[in-house]
Formats: C-alpha cells, sequence, structure tokens
C-alpha cells in the first residue's frame, strides 16, 4: 500500500471517527436544551435563562425564593431522572443486543420487567416485602428483578451460555412472571390492582432528590463495566465466537458478565420507576443506524441518546393533558413503536 492509500484510509478513518465524536457531543448538548425547556414548563411560568441561572446558584447554595424551590426541588429531581433511567436503560439494552447477537434482545425480553412487576405487585397488593416502610415496594421490585437473570445464568452453565439458550429461557421467564401478576392481580381489591397496574406503566412522579446518588452511582459502576467490555463484544459482533476465541477472547464469560451488569443496572432503575418501555430497545438501534455498530462509541451514544429521549417523552407526559400527568410508560410505547417502525420503514441500507 503506497503512501497516497495510506493518507486516503487515514482520512477516512478521521471522519468515521468524528462523526461519531459529533453524534456524542450532540446529544450531550441536546440533552441540556431539553432539559432546561422541561423545566420551565409547568403552572408556575419560569424563562429558560432563569432555570439555568437558578441551577447555577442552588449548586452551591440552598433554594431560597419561590422559583428556585419549584425548580430545584421539584422539576430538577424529575428531570435527572430521567436522564439517568433513560441512560442505564439504554446502555442495557445496547449492550444485550450486542453481546447476544440480537436485535430484538434487551433486559425486558429476558424477563425483568416482568419480575420487577410481580415484586411490585405482591408488595402493593399483599403488603409482603424483603423490606418495610416506604422501600417495601423498590425493595421487592429490584429483588424479584434480579431471579430471572440467575435463572438464565444456571441454564446457560447447564445447557452452554448460547445467545439462543438465554434468549429462550428469558422469554419463558417473562410469561411466567406475567401469568403469576395476572392471577394475583385477579383476585385483589380493584383500588390494588390500580396501584399496581400504575407501578407496572412506569412513571417518574416518584423522584426525589434521596433516589438519585442511588441510580446515579449504579448508573456509573455498570457503565463503567460496560466501557470495558466494549472491545469483547465488537470481536463476538463481527467476527462471531469461533474467531473470537482465537483473539483470546472467551464468549460464555462475556456473555454471563456482561448479563449481569445489564440486569443490575436495569433492576436498579426500573424498582424506581417502573417498567418503562421501548428505550432500551430503540434507542441503541437509532444510534446504530446513525453511528454505525463500534461499541466504543455506540454505548455511550446510546446512553445519552436514551437520556434524551425519554426526557422528551416525560416532558411532553407533564404537558399533552396538563393539568393531568400521564405515566411517561405510556408516552414511550405510544411514541417509540411508530417512530422505530418509521425508521426502519425509511432506512435505505442494512445497519444491524
Amino acid at each position: 500500500m503506497d503512501t497516497a492509500e495510506l493518507l486516503r484510509v487515514k482520512e477516512e478513518y478521521e471522519r468515521y471517527v468524528g462523526k461519531k465524536i459529533l453524534f456524542i457531543i450532540f446529544t450531550s448538548v441536546l440533552i441540556i436544551v431539553i432539559a432546561g425547556i422541561s423545566a420551565t414548563l409547568g403552572s408556575y411560568p419560569i424563562s429558560v435563562s432563569e432555570v439555568y441561572s437558578i441551577i447555577l446558584k442552588c449548586l452551591v447554595s440552598h433554594p431560597e425564593s419561590t422559583k428556585e424551590s419549584i425548580v430545584w426541588n421539584l422539576r430538577m429531581p424529575r428531570i435527572l431522572l430521567a436522564i439517568i433511567a433513560g441512560a442505564g436503560l439504554a446502555s442495557s439494552g445496547a449492550m444485550t443486543q450486542g453481546i447476544l447477537r440480537n436485535p430484538l434482545a434487551t433486559p425486558y425480553t429476558l424477563g425483568i420487567s416482568s419480575a420487577a412487576g410481580l415484586g411490585a405487585a405482591i408488595a402493593i397488593i399483599l403488603s409482603k416485602g424483603i423490606f418495610v416502610g416506604k422501600y417495601v415496594i423498590v425493595g421487592n421490585a429490584f429483588l424479584f428483578s434480579l431471579i430471572p437473570t440467575f435463572v438464565i445464568l444456571a441454564l446457560a452453565r447447564v445447557k452452554g451460555a448460547t445467545p439462543e439458550t438465554m434468549i429462550l429461557a428469558g422469554i419463558a421467564m417473562m410469561y411466567i412472571f406475567s401469568a403469576v401478576t395476572t392471577i394475583l392481580m385477579y383476585f385483589a381489591e380493584p383500588e390494588a390492582v390500580k396501584s399496581a397496574y400504575f407501578w407496572m406503566v412506569g412513571d417518574l412522579g416518584r423522584a426525589s432528590w434521596e433516589m438519585i446518588p442511588t441510580i446515579f452511582v449504579s448508573l456509573l459502576i455498570c457503565f463503567i463495566l460496560l466501557m470495558w467490555k466494549t472491545w469483547d463484544v465488537n470481536v463476538m459482533m463481527t467476527a462471531g465466537d469461533e474467531v473470537a476465541k482465537s483473539l483470546g477472547v472467551n464468549p460464555e464469560r462475556e456473555r454471563i458478565f456482561v448479563m449481569l451488569v445489564s440486569a443490575f443496572l436495569t433492576a436498579s432503575i426500573i424498582s424506581f420507576t417502573g417498567t418503562i418501555g421501548f428505550i432500551c430497545l430503540v434507542a441503541p438501534h437509532i444510534c446504530r443506524m446513525i453511528i454505525g455498530g463500534d461499541y466504543r462509541y455506540l454505548l455511550p451514544a446510546s446512553a445519552l441518546f436514551g437520556g434524551a429521549l425519554l426526557l422528551t417523552c416525560d416532558t411532553i407526559a407533564r404537558t399533552i393533558l396538563a393539568p393531568v400527568i400521564l405515566p411517561v410508560g405510556v408516552i414511550t410505547n405510544c411514541l417509540g413503536g411508530p417512530m422505530f417502525l418509521y425508521l426502519l420503514i425509511k432506512r435505505k441500507k442494512e445497519y444491524w
């Protein structure tokens, strides 16, 4: 290969990387803009410039005026929860799709959401749980959401950690937990059923500053662990298991590790928010359509885009029928499905 050819390849690679970095920067700015707009919307009118100045002031001091209290204590926890939850769900979805080499594989299709729903239903309907007080629903949802993961990993150890085994085991778990939840709700009181169903739809109305550090630390730790495995996922996605083994990658061990981290991240989020759907499926696919399947860039891009997408959906949920606030899970399902279908129809080339 001559010097001119090397320079051409180098330029193409720099454009390839530059496009990805530009998209990541764009989504970061998009989150800041949407957050500012979202904080202005509500029964108490506040301008965008006031929102940003209040946020900067409250970072170093306590809110004093009514406007500052509304922005910092009421609106900011919900906005931050939307960003963190969206980033975590999208990250889990992207890595699960990659490690199982299946465009439909997400922590939700592996039974985690239905198991969390059963745990929450038991806490709401039967008032039974491992924890007591205000953490009974969160604790039940978190512990139950981990059950499908360990069942899938046990089956994978017996049958081998193949993508097919994990996906089919997850679907089986999803139907089992959904059936038990349906039976439980069928014999429950109407008010308890209503509360359980509202939780399972997914909502950010329970957001508070108290829960933000817990979810953020879970996201930060799990995201670092997932970024550590992006090279291995790239190899397994593009070359397959046999070539990956020749390059020093253990496919079974990597699948189990990524599955555990993704499941823990998803469980830590939905135990607080309920089962918010479509973010973990739609966000990674849209990012893959735009910047390709290199997980070194796809994972952070999916996380940022997932945060922006969930924040947008929550803003719509708060304002579309104001003063009535819809559960954000309804908006993600209503917008996510048609939007994703439109993108698939308009896409001119294969991206997976």
